[in-house]
Parts: C-alpha cells; structure tokens; sequence
C-alpha cells in the first residue's frame, strides 16, 4: 500500500496493521514492544486464536510520528521471526473499488450514495456492466460507467479480460459484484482470489433459478436476508462475510418480498464492503475472521 493521507498538524499518523500467522506464545508481547519501539501507541487491538486452523489473527490501530519506513523496519524482525503475512495501511485511506452490475440497481445505489456520503471508505472509479440501464444512476454519482454486451462465449471472455484490464488500470485493490447475473470464470476467480465480493438473496428454503422471490412466495417462506461473501469457481460457496435476515409472514405480495430482500442485500453488501475497506477481514480457510 501507498502511504497517501499526510500527518495531522502534529505530526501524528494513523496506520492499521493487521497480521496472520501461526499461533504460538509471545506474539501480542512481541507486536506490542515493537509498536512501542517505533513511537507508536496502540488506539484499538483485536486478536483472535483459531482451534480449528491454529491461526493467530490480529487488528491494530496505531498512532504514531513515524513514516512508514521507520514503522516497517521496526515490525521487520517480528514478521520475519513468526512468518507472518502482514499489512499496513493508513487508517481510512480510501480502497480503490471495481464495481460490477446488470440491470438491478439497488446495491449500486447504496454504494455510490454511502461513498458520497462519507460513510464508506472506498473510491470508485469505475462501474463495469454487461446491460446499458444503470450508466444514468452512475452518471448521477458522477461515476465513470461502461457496458458491454455479455451474450456469448467470446463476449464473455472479452468482458473478463476487460474486468482485469481495468484492474490493471484503475488500481484496484477490491471487485464488488453488485447483483452481476454472470458466473464467473475459474481463472478470472483465481486471478481476484480474496478480493472480490458477491451478494445473493438467502432464503429458508433456499430457491434457485428465475423468480425466487415469486418461488419463496409459493410456499410461504418466514425468512428472508441476504449474504455477502468472497467469490471463488465454487458458486455462491465462498467464505461468508456477512448476513442478515427479516422475518416475513403471508401476508407479504411477491412485490414486497422483494423490495425487503432488495434492503437486505444492499445493507448487507454496503457492510461486507465496509469492513474490507476498513482491513477487518481476515481468511481463515474457507471462513472468515471479522473484527468488529
């Protein structure tokens, strides 16, 4: 990461470090002492042990007078020491974001408006569609918008190849998939691996195929909600990031049990988001580590 947010007034910087490695004893001690070598005070400190994996993960924020350097050079022998893979970044430093869509746009909307609000920590450079519809929403965010038909093998291709051409371009550090109705392919899925996210409606039953809401309707379904996850070549099965759910009953019309499904999924993909900008998703295997 680039250091892109300058020191306040008086010289004090704000970084988030997160760290995943093998869990043994001494790391919090060791973490901790180098954190205090470099100048630095530690503001929020979050750690969790996994039994299953034998994974320590860690999230600190920290105040310091220190440029990244200095900071990096005093972490460096603690890294290396327990193997850790690491990050450090400047706290709320805005995360570069493809934006990927079809003809829905309740979830774009979401995103673009939180982001102008102030109250997501992405930018967004770019949506990439495979249907014209939304380029008016995204002009409205002022938003750059290209589409392209998606209707045969070699379109598909084409579109993939651009997705990763923009990147390239753009800097991309996250892809959203903001109810994009294409699958994916595996070796797209493989290139942004841990870096792209997906959002879906989940029923109880779950309903497959066209007009799930119209199918949830038919058999009375009491619970609605949406989940946000990592995207891998297994559909819909990547590590899970958030969910939430509402309860309905029937009384609801298929309208409304999607415009309810439609808040769901955009609350939950902005969260998802959210969270990823701010460096609190960890991998853990197959399933994820948020710190709240």
């Amino acid at each position: 990461m680039t250091e892109t947010t300058p020191a306040g007034a008086t010289g004090i910087r704000h970084w988030v470090l997160t760290l995943v490695c093998t869990d043994r004893p001494g790391i919090v001690h060791a973490v901790s002492g180098a954190i205090v070598d470099a100048g630095g005070n530690i503001t929020e400190s979050q750690q969790f042990a996994s039994l299953d994996t034998g994974t320590f993960f860690m999230r600190l924020q920290v105040e310091a007078a220190t440029e990244r350097g200095a900071f990096e050079a005093k972490l460096a022998p603690i890294t290396e020491r327990y193997g850790m893979v690491w990050a450090l970044d400047v706290v709320g430093r805005p995360l570069r974001t493809l934006v990927l869509v079809s003809k829905a746009g309740h979830c774009l909307n979401d995103l673009l408006f939180r982001q102008r609000a102030g109250q997501l920590g992405v930018e967004l450079p770019l949506v990439l569609s495979n249907h014209p519809e939304l380029s008016g929403l995204a002009e409205f965010y002022g938003v750059p918008f290209e589409s392209h038909a998606v209707v045969s093998a070699a379109q598909k291709k084409e579109f993939e190849q651009r997705i990763l051409d923009a990147v390239d371009e753009h800097d991309i550090e996250l892809v959203v998939l903001a109810r994009y109705m294409q699958v994916l392919s595996p070796e797209l899925c493989e290139r942004l691996q841990g870096r792209i996210i997906n959002i879906h409606h989940s029923f109880l039953p779950g309903f497959k195929g066209a007009n799930p809401y119209r199918q949830a309707h038919a058999r009375g379904v009491k619970l609605i909600g949406a989940t946000a996850h990592f995207v891998t070549s297994d559909l819909d099965e990547g590590p899970i990031i958030e969910q939430n759910v509402v309860r309905v009953d029937h009384s609801r019309t298929p309208a409304e049990l999607v415009a309810i499904g439609q808040d769901e999924e955009s609350r939950t993909l902005t969260q998802a988001v959210k969270w990823f900008a701010e460096h609190r998703v960890l991998l853990d295997g197959a399933r994820t580590i948020i710190f709240r």
